[in-house]
């Protein structure tokens, strides 16, 4: 009975080890992932910084002035005045048409159901 009780102990011990020896590399392999991904975000970021700062540059407001001073006549750009707006009354909105009732029931006359 003893010789059992070591066998299956000694299973246990290679079971455990087996299950040790697998969730430690899982666990190498997920921090590798995650080291591998949090390089990806840092490069993301510097090039969204760049990106931002490039567009910054490029929407100088003197350079886009000089722009449509130089494309004005494919363009005809102008300053915007204040009475190119219009007021919110002035937009014709579209006219919602209401489906016909082709059939209607008359319901005064239908006798109430128990609920229960």
């Amino acid at each position: 009975m003893k010789s059992i009780a070591y066998v299956l102990a000694a299973l246990a011990v290679f079971g455990l080890a087996f299950w040790a020896y697998r969730e430690n590399y899982a666990t190498q392999r997920a921090l590798s992932e995650t080291q591998r991904l949090q390089l990806q975000i840092g490069k993301a970021q510097v090039r969204l910084s760049v990106l931002r700062a490039e567009w910054a540059y490029l929407n100088r407001p003197n350079r886009l002035r000089d722009l449509a001073e130089i494309n004005f006549d494919r363009l005809g750009l102008l300053p915007l005045r204040p009475d190119q707006f219009g007021r919110v009354d002035e937009v014709n909105y579209p006219v919602v048409n209401l489906l016909p009732i082709t059939n209607p029931v008359d319901v005064s006359t239908m006798a109430e159901e128990d609920p229960l």
